[in-house]
């Protein structure tokens, strides 16, 4: 049994007394009896956890079981065996210090029943990001919860004098908070804690506290961050794991406190930690009780969906993750397998369109800010890093075995050194968003706005990668024209509301003729608006965003047409394709499932040109696809129904507030008609 409430006090570290393997620091007086005894238990405990693992012949868990937390500055993965699958500290791009959905020896964080089974239950507590799992085992009921911890702003750190934002009432605590509670009969509970720094390349050394097994230190040689652990089970160490047992009967509870911050105050007791983590759950509700939701049966996906773009933001700068993590693949065994550990300027219009509906106008705000940031460099590039980083150098990680031995695993990203002609339009639609929603145009935000403006004026005429950032060669992709003539046509539109009018009328010209270019070469002998100028048969999921951004009239036949022929030609078993790779020369040559977010810009688009009912249908259908909690990879394999790809993508769920909102606004116009006068 572990040291009582009363005993866990958080104790200085020692860092004179390293531990290594099973021998180290000075520690309370054990018998070797009792230590190997305790030592054999947790081996078998370990040895059953592994097995579990394997079941169904993968020792991976399915991506779409992994439960997503987030403190707003850093996010983890937990599989339903009660392991931390994927951390990364102390950024969300930083490396892993728990990297076990890339190998399996990459660090590992357990907390569950020694007799691991199939949760009997996993959910969220409601309006939240804290994460609930319970287990039925041979002899009992045992619930563990866990949560990245949010408190009120106890401190001002360096880190916060320069974050660009004020503090706020509520700030990341640094801390991941795990309780555990048997609910009925008796539970033997198991903790294993092996983080491996570095992407799995530096592993970790334990040391204790001063006294106590309750506390321990974990620091990678040569290595800035260390990890702090505080508990009320007792902590022994093996190899590079820090590990305990302890029986827990009906009523009783246990904790256990992991921080990378030195100046947090951990939790001292259980109830001290169960306070964290209420307060975590508080300041998730009552961020959601701001949003401006319609009472209908979907609103549950909208709420989650709103809970995971904030989970996804980086609260010191504003910016949006496209998802949380590295190298998930796209197809299992394929080479399609991208960090989307940073924030693309392409997500921008979609991401303030989704916030302003969803009443969320701080955190639109604060994108559209990094936004700004970023794009008063005088040249533009397609994603940046969290913090507003330029140079994402795409490196591989040859030590991993990758997600279900997908690989290369990458870090990094080579496309942000593309050229794609789509981010200017991006900008200058948030731009358009932004000041219609607020009212203003910011006045540091004009001189931005004209340099885009004219950049997309400059190149809209060149080839470039495309929306799909495609490693093949360069082609005139219809979409990245349909983007030029937003930033030209929103560049205009804003220039008339400043009173600029020579470049009201100049950037006006601008966009009819790359509106006439477009209706010229890209159209084909169907009436059908294809992937890219030269083809006459290859599809594009992104001409979908032609009706969205109102390139013509959703009643036009060319538009009608097109959305027709791609929901008839690039549907798998009802899904959609983003193209036929058979078709479209990307530079890659592995298959990849249904992007999802496609399907649901199908959704929109069906509902666009008066297709509501099968708009509807298909969004019934996409919403049946969600993970047991409610999330999206960026992939789903139409014949199984499988999540593939990074996870969960902040792009599938912007496209899922909009397909939804185009449905029941579509619906409630309809009723409008057929009932008028009636609310």
């Amino acid at each position: 049994m572990g040291a009582s409430a009363a005993d866990a006090t958080v104790l200085p570290v020692d860092k004179g007394a390293p531990v290594s393997g099973a021998a180290g620091a000075p520690a309370p007086a054990e018998s070797g009896h009792t230590r190997k005894m305790h030592q054999e238990r947790h081996r078998a405990a370990t040895q059953a956890f592994r097995s579990q693992e394997n079941v169904g012949g993968s020792p991976f868990p399915p991506i779409a079981n992994l439960g997503f937390i987030s403190d707003c500055h850093v996010n983890a993965l937990i599989a339903p065996t009660g392991n931390v699958e994927w951390l990364c500290l102390p950024r969300p791009d930083s490396p892993s210090v728990f990297g076990a959905i890339l190998d399996r020896s990459a660090g590992v964080f357990r907390l569950s029943p020694s007799q691991v089974s199939v949760p009997a239950s996993r959910q969220y507590v409601p309006g939240t990001l804290v994460l609930e799992t319970t287990w039925r085992t041979r002899t009992g009921w045992v619930t563990v919860t866990d949560a990245l911890c949010l408190g009120p702003w106890y401190h001002q750190t360096e880190r916060s004098r320069h974050h660009r934002r004020p503090p706020t009432d509520y700030d990341a605590e640094h801390t991941l908070v795990r309780l555990v509670r048997c609910l009925a009969g008796s539970v033997e509970v198991v903790l294993e804690c092996e983080p491996v720094f570095d992407y799995g390349r530096a592993p970790a050394v334990w040391q204790y506290a001063a006294d106590g097994y309750n506390h321990a230190a974990a620091r990678a040689p040569g290595a800035e961050l260390s990890l702090r652990l505080v508990t009320d089970m007792r902590v022994g160490f093996e190899g590079r794991r820090a590990s305990a047992l302890r029986t827990l009967s009906e009523g009783e509870t246990a904790y256990v406190a992991l921080s990378w911050d030195d100046e947090v105050p951990l939790p001292e007791c259980y109830e001290d930690a169960a306070s964290k983590v209420n307060q975590t759950a508080q300041y998730w509700r009552d961020w959601l009780g701001r949003g401006n939701f319609i009472d209908h049966a979907w609103r549950p996906m909208l709420e989650r969906s709103c809970l995971v773009l904030k989970g996804l933001a980086y609260a010191p700068t504003g910016a949006l993750l496209a998802a949380a993590t590295t190298s998930l693949p796209e197809h299992l065994g394929g080479e399609r397998n991208w960090d989307y550990r940073y924030s693309w300027i392409r997500d921008s219009a979609f991401t303030l369109w989704a916030l302003y509906t969803m009443g969320f106008d701080r955190e639109a705000n604060d994108f559209f800010y990094f936004v700004a940031d970023v794009s008063e460099a005088a040249e533009l590039q397609v994603l940046y890093g969290v913090g507003g980083e330029r140079q994402l150098d795409e490196l591989r990680l040859d030590h991993l075995s990758g997600y279900e031995y997908a690989r290369p695993v990458r870090i990094g990203n080579a496309a942000y050194a593309q050229k794609q002609h789509d981010v200017w339009g991006a900008v200058l639609d948030a731009v358009y968003l932004h000041t219609r929603s607020r009212g203003d145009l910011p006045e540091r935000v004009w001189p931005i706005l004209k340099r885009q403006v004219e950049k997309a004026i400059a190149v809209w005429r060149e080839p470039d990668r495309g929306i799909w950032e495609v490693r093949g060669e360069p082609k005139h992709f219809t979409s990245s024209k349909v983007m030029c003539w937003v930033a030209a046509d929103r560049g205009a539109w804003l220039a008339r509301l400043r009173g600029e009018l020579d470049s009201a009328n100049a950037w006006e010209a601008a966009a009819a003729e790359i509106h006439a270019d477009i209706c010229r070469h890209a159209l084909n002998q169907h009436g059908v608006f294809t992937q890219h100028y030269g083809t006459k048969t290859a599809l594009d999921a992104s001409v979908l965003l032609m009706p969205l951004f109102r390139f013509l009239p959703a009643s036009d036949p060319r538009i009608v047409n097109t959305v027709l022929a791609i929901a008839d030609g690039l549907a798998v078993d009802g899904l959609l394709l983003r193209y036929r790779p058979e078709e479209t020369d990307d530079g890659l040559g592995s298959e990849e499932g249904a992007f999802t977010i496609c399907s649901f810009w199908l959704v929109s688009a069906l509902v666009e040109i008066g297709y509501i009912d099968r708009g509807r249908e298909l969004c019934e259908k996409l919403l049946s696809y969600a993970s047991p909690l409610g999330l999206y990879a960026e992939e789903i394999e139409p014949k199984t129904g499988r999540h593939l790809g990074n996870f969960p993508q902040a792009f599938t769920h912007l496209a899922l507030i909009n397909a939804v909102m185009h449905v029941i606004r579509a619906e409630e116009a309809a009723r409008r008609i057929e009932h008028p006068g009636q609310e």
